[in-house]
This record gives structure tokens, sequence and C-alpha cells, in this order.
């Protein structure tokens, strides 16, 4: 499974110079700098330095594309813990605690558990992909359009659980978000939903959505406030408390290794990745847990299971570049222009031929984690002091961010204005007391799953008993029952067992 020769000749490449090293550490800074800010994405970082890589050699370029993907997956869980502000659809889970957390005057700690369990997933996520690279690229050629609708159906309908005790609404707010990610054209050519505005032919421009749901309308709850954090003993930063935010991190490890377990088989899924395996890991850790009313009110095994399953997504839609040359999101897709700069075609042949090239890229992502964790620790006192600034500086300045950002992803005014709308639907949303998350995730995987429930259509013929000649849909469906009702089931097994006097 390991080929030993080739790992001594991928080490070889990586230590015969010290080139390959000299833009890690630039990368690592680009990933958290665009992570780190509210509309900057990962992938759109790596689209503008992907020019750079034409002057590298092509493990150069792929150590600089990488640094920029690791260091983006820590640095979006930033404005989510601080701010509510989900940096990318990757850290959406982050925010249902560590935002809390944030607000409780525990920042510190919040951030210390973020990126210990980035840094922890990425190594476990890069450690998987080391010994399981081959039969991971086999696994995934089985996954056709109907497997990937049973994962998106698992996902949507774990958004009940969202909001805990009132799952009625939560079911609406994703249904309501399912519509709104349905408008424009779909595969067949069909526009829905537009109300005759062009502007919405395209669809309805998810990230400022995000933005608009979650960072505005919480900037509007929070106007009468003076500082996020009342108490000003609590705004300190403190490295000490950093240090303690590790240690907590470390307390749950089962927690860690099924988000990371989670984020490298769903981030493995073309299409899927991060956006669905972070929400995936926090529903599951938040259904496990003996205290599940404890999620969303500052519980720390909520950023962990969330930022250890979008770190080990990295290496999940790694693997489908690397063995099959399938890009498994944005971040993926400028990858593979990287290698047609090079002339190089990922694929089974590629991982024939150029065995120490896939190696290479993987240990150096192993040398990677441990950069970003002392990159982390000089930037996180640095970004914590966002908390001292009074709610009339910040509220202006983080609007008008979010604002030009979005305007820079659409490249016309639908961005601005699409924040502006759905800052007052996330406003109208929380005051109802309606789950703004399970809208968003509605958005997010219902064009999704539109299409890949039409291809399965178009494959099968509209004929039902095709599912069943489908041993892997039948499989994520029954995962998806136990998921849902499991539960229950033994609740109900274990008092039909119980003595009748009990």
């Amino acid at each position: 499974m390991i080929d030993f020769v080739a790992v001594e000749q991928g080490l070889a490449l990586l230590f015969s110079s010290f080139s390959p090293w000299m833009v890690v550490v630039p990368g690592i800074i680009i990933g958290l700098i665009f992570g780190a800010t509210p509309g900057l994405q990962i992938s759109m970082a790596m689209a503008i330095f992907l020019p750079m890589t034409l002057y590298m050699d092509f493990v150069q370029a792929m150590l600089f594309l990488t640094a920029i993907f690791t260091g983006g997956s820590f640095g979006s869980g930033i404005p989510a813990i601080l701010m509510n502000i989900p940096g990318t659809s990757s850290a959406i889970a982050t925010a249902f605690d560590g935002y809390p957390m944030a607000r409780q005057g525990r920042h510190n700690q919040a951030l210390g558990v973020a990126l210990v369990s980035s840094v922890l997933g990425t190594l476990m996520g890069y450690a998987i992909l080391f010994v399981m690279i081959q039969p991971l690229s086999l696994m995934v050629l089985k996954l056709g359009p109907a497997e990937m609708f049973a994962v998106i159906l698992w996902g949507m309908t774990l958004i009940a659980s969202l909001k805990g005790e009132q799952v009625l609404k939560g079911l609406m707010a994703g249904f309501v978000g399912l519509l709104i990610g349905t408008i424009g054209f779909n595969e067949l050519g069909m526009a829905r939903g537009t109300l005759g505005q062009t502007y919405l032919l395209d669809g309805v421009p998810v990230i400022p959505a995000m933005m608009g749901m979650f960072a505005a309308s919480e900037l509007f709850k929070l106007a009468n406030k003076g500082f996020i954090v009342e108490s000003k003993a609590s705004r300190r930063v403190k490295l000490s408390e950093i240090f303690e935010g590790f240690k907590l991190a470390v307390r749950y490890p089962w927690v860690m290794i099924r988000g990371g377990l989670i984020g490298v088989f769903v981030g493995a899924v073309p299409g899927v990745g991060s956006s669905v395996s972070n929400l995936l890991s926090y529903v599951e850790t938040q259904r496990r847990d003996k205290d599940p009313s404890s999620f969303g009110k500052g519980n720390p095994k909520g950023v962990v299971a969330s930022e250890s399953a979008n770190s080990t997504s990295e290496a999940g839609s790694m693997a489908t570049l690397l063995a099959l040359g399938i890009p498994g999101g944005g971040a993926t897709a400028v990858m593979l222009a990287a290698f047609a700069m090079h002339n190089i075609t990922g694929g089974p042949q590629f991982i024939r031929q150029q065995t120490d090239v896939v190696y290479a890229i993987i240990f150096a992502n192993f040398a990677q984690v441990f950069l970003l964790l002392l990159i982390g620790l000089l930037f996180i006192p640095l970004l914590a002091n966002i908390i001292k600034v009074p709610m009339r500086y910040l509220i202006p300045s983080v609007l008008v961010l979010a604002v030009m950002g979005s305007f820079g992803l659409t490249g016309n005014m639908t961005g601005p204005v699409t924040v502006l709308v759905f800052a007052v639907v996330g406003w109208l949303l929380r005051h109802y007391g309606y789950s703004v998350p399970a809208a968003v995730i509605g958005m997010l995987l219902g064009a999704m799953a539109e299409k890949s429930l039409l291809h399965s259509y178009q494959i099968s013929g509209g004929d039902l008993s095709y599912v069943l000649e489908r041993p892997v849909t039948l499989l994520i469906l029954a995962l998806l029952l136990v998921s849902l009702f499991g539960k229950h089931l033994l609740d109900l097994v274990r008092g039909r067992k119980k003595p009748a006097g009990a």
C-alpha cells in the first residue's frame, strides 16, 4: 500500500534544497489574511497568486498553494469566533459555539481550541491520505450522483437538530433556504424564482447572503452594546488562556477523530467538501453528547468538531485531485490549473509515474501544520484585539468590509444588495426564533442536491429500483436513518428491557 522507495525519493525532493520551503511561510500568512477577512475566499487568494507559480518548479508551486489552503482553513474560523462571521462556508459550524464563547469573554480559549483542532485535524487528514490515497481514490470512483445526493440529504435532514427543541422551526428555515438556493437557472436551463430580474438568473450569491444573514444581522442586534465583550477584564488578550484552549481541545480526542474521519471521507466527494463536513461533524457531536442542549451556548466541543472536520477536508479534496485529477472545490480547482501550467495531469497515471511527488506534497503538509501552529500563535494575539474595538466603530467597519468583499465576489452591485437584503432576512429569522444556520445550510446544499437528483433521474430513466442497485447509496441512507432515529430506538429497547417495577 505504501511505496517506501517513493517515500525516500519524496523526502529527497523536499530536503535536497531549501528553495521549496521558502514559499511556505508567505503562503500560510496569505491564507490566514484572506481566510480571516470576510468576503475574501481562500480560492480567491490562490487564484490571485497563481501566476507566481509559473516561476516555480511543480513541487514548490504545490507547496505554495497548499500553504495558502492550510492557512485559510484556520483563518476562516477567526472572524467566526470573534464576530460571528464565518470567513468561508467551511467555518459556519465554528461560529455556533465559538462566538458564544467570545461573548462570554472566552475568546482566547476559543481561538486556542480552533488552532489546535485545525493543526491536529490537518495532521490527521494527511496521515490518512498517506496510508489510504490509492484505496480512497478507488472509493471515490464508486460515488455517482445518487451517492452524492444521499450524502447531501444526510446533511439536509440533520438541519432540524440545529434548533434543538424547535425542530419544526429548524426545518422551515432550512426549507426556505433550499428554495432560495434553487433560484435561477437549473441544469435543464429553466429559470425559477427570478421575478423577472436578470441579476437573479445565476442564482442568489451564497457568500454575500451568508455574510448578511450571519454578520450584518448580528451587528444589528449588538447596535446598542458598547463592545462585543461587555466586561473590560474579559477583553484582555492573554497567551496563557490561548494555551488553556490548547489543553481544552486535546481533552476531546474522540470528537476530533470523528470530525477528522468525517472530514476526509466527505471532503473527498467532489463538490461537497468542507461546506458539508463541518456541519455533519458538529451535528453528530451534538447528537452523541450527554448534554446536547449546551451546544450553541459556548461548548468547546462544537469548535473542535467543526475545525477538525474542515481541516481534514483539505486532505480529502487533495486525494481526489491527486488520484483522479478531479477538483473537490474552488481551492483544488485552482491547484488543477497549476497542474496544467506545469504540463502535469492528475489521476491514476500521475500516482503511478510520480509517486515520489505525491509523497513529497503529503510530507510537506505535515511540516506546514507545525508552521501554522507557530504563525497562528503570533497572529492570534493581534487579531483577538478586535474585541477591544467599540461597537460604534466596529459595526460600520465590518459592514463596509462585507459590502466591499461582496462586490469583489460578484463584480457588480448584486453582491452589496444581497448583503443588505439578507441582513434584514437574518434579523427577522433571529427575532422570531428561526434558525439562521439552517437557512444558510439550505442555501448551500439546495442547488447541489437538485443537481445530483436530476443527474440520478436522467441515468435511471426515472426507475426507483435503480437505488436498490447502488449498495453505497443504501449504506449512506442506512447511516442517515441510524443518525436520526438510532438514539430513540436504543432508548426504546432499553425501556423494554427494564423490569416492570423499575
